[in-house]
């Protein structure tokens, strides 16, 4: 059985918006890529990607995974680069990871881990979340990113609609497997607020 890294201590850096702008533009510059080239690949606005980089704003996952997919990396790199493997690393059989020790990331409307970061090439990104927003209408838009996306819900009770006018309510230890490229949101019912692991896969 591997033996478990030690347990990150509870005050180890947040992947902010600050550090985020730092990898985004560490990234861009690595490929030589302005940010109207970078732009243009994303399909991300100019203003935001500058935004971004200066840590001035919060953007959603959609935003955050066009910009990585432009980048050739995953979103875990672009969130937190110290954590993800270099490279041509040789995949390991098996990382550990725990919720409390992952670098995290607020869009306004959900807090996001990234798990497993250190495994190179991956090619579903997990994460866990937590969702902080109950209306419909706190959203511009629906959510569209390609791909497929599996939920479960650890606590709460979460809300999914589509822009079809599809509704799903998902309770404790229920999940959802859907197809990401149809526009979604995710509300949480109740008081608290919902904590899910979601899984997204192109």
């Amino acid at each position: 059985m591997p033996a478990r890294p030690a347990r990150t201590p509870a005050s180890a850096p947040e992947a902010n918006r600050e550090q985020l702008g730092q990898s985004l533009r560490e990234h861009r510059k690595a490929q030589r890529l302005t940010l109207k080239e970078l732009s243009g690949r994303s399909g991300v606005a100019l203003s935001t990607l500058s935004k971004m980089e200066l840590g001035q704003i919060s953007v959603s996952y959609e935003k955050l995974a066009a910009v990585a997919r432009a980048l050739a990396l995953d979103v875990g790199q672009l969130m937190d680069a110290r954590g993800a493997a270099p490279p041509g690393a040789v995949a390991p059989v098996v990382v550990w990871s725990e919720a409390g020790g992952e670098a995290t990331y607020s869009s306004g409307h959900y807090d996001y881990r990234v798990l497993a970061n250190g495994f190179p090439g991956k090619r579903m990104t997990p994460m866990h979340g937590r969702i902080m927003v109950r209306q419909r209408d706190q959203f511009p838009d629906f959510i569209r990113h390609p791909g497929q996306e599996f939920v479960t819900v650890l606590s709460g009770r979460v809300r999914i609609e589509f822009e079809t006018g599809e509704i799903i309510e998902v309770g404790r230890h229920e999940s959802a497997y859907f197809n990401s490229g149809v526009g979604h949101i995710y509300l949480s019912l109740g008081r608290s607020d919902a904590q899910i692991l979601v899984v997204m896969s192109e």
